[in-house]
């Protein structure tokens, strides 16, 4: 499999590049692979790169979007930070992959057993981890099912902060970036959510938000 050129990122449309992280996800869960030269892929993208899609994901050792997606050099943009939350520069990126490198697509990507999300739900304040964990509050204020041990320890409580912070996030890049929001009111580009199983490795995408 060849690296995308501009003419392939162009061609694509914001389903067809859904549907590529689909697939890739798919042949990731099953074991398989896209049969790629990686260091042809060098010589590919050494005068340019034209990524398909900018995926926000957590840092986590277990969440490579170029893994769990199946692509390769060029693909893709990869944005990682812990509990993948959002902030200036990260939406800065974002724009910058799509409005001027032509991606088609923004995925705000969470995972299961988050140690991030885990550690908001606990409360923990740790030096500048504190900061960055605030910014997972509005998505525990949001849960408001769970009256009882509301904390780290409780799985399903866990897992729906980890499903509402993906969703504000989208909305979030919705409302803080008039480019992105326009580009994908005029169609040029999608901006969807979805959750990584770190059990089975498979991507529950939120397509509609």
């Amino acid at each position: 499999m060849r690296t995308h050129t501009q003419e392939t990122q162009q061609s694509l449309t914001p389903e067809m590049a859904i549907t590529i992280l689909q697939e890739g996800n798919d042949r990731f869960i099953k074991n398989l692979k896209a049969n790629r030269n990686l260091l042809q892929q060098v010589n590919e993208t050494a005068a340019g790169q034209f990524p398909f899609a900018a995926i926000l994901s957590c840092m986590d050792s277990r969440t490579s979007a170029e893994l769990v997606f199946d692509q390769g050099l060029g693909d893709i943009f990869s944005i990682r930070i812990a509990g993948n939350v959002l902030n200036d520069d990260i939406l800065g990126s974002m724009e910058y992959a799509c409005k001027v490198a032509g991606s088609k697509l923004v995925v705000v990507l969470g995972h299961t057993k988050c140690g991030a999300i885990i550690g908001a739900c606990n409360q923990v304040e740790l030096g500048n981890i504190t900061a960055m964990l605030n910014k997972v509050k509005p998505a525990i204020e949001q849960e408001t099912r769970t009256t009882e041990n509301r904390t780290g320890s409780n799985p399903a409580f866990v897992n729906q902060v980890t499903e509402n912070n993906v969703h504000l996030t989208m909305a979030r890049v919705r409302k803080e970036s008039p480019i992105l929001a326009e580009m994908e009111k005029d169609g040029q580009i999608r901006i969807i959510g979805g959750v990584y199983n770190v059990e089975t490795g498979k991507v529950d995408f939120y397509l509609q938000d």
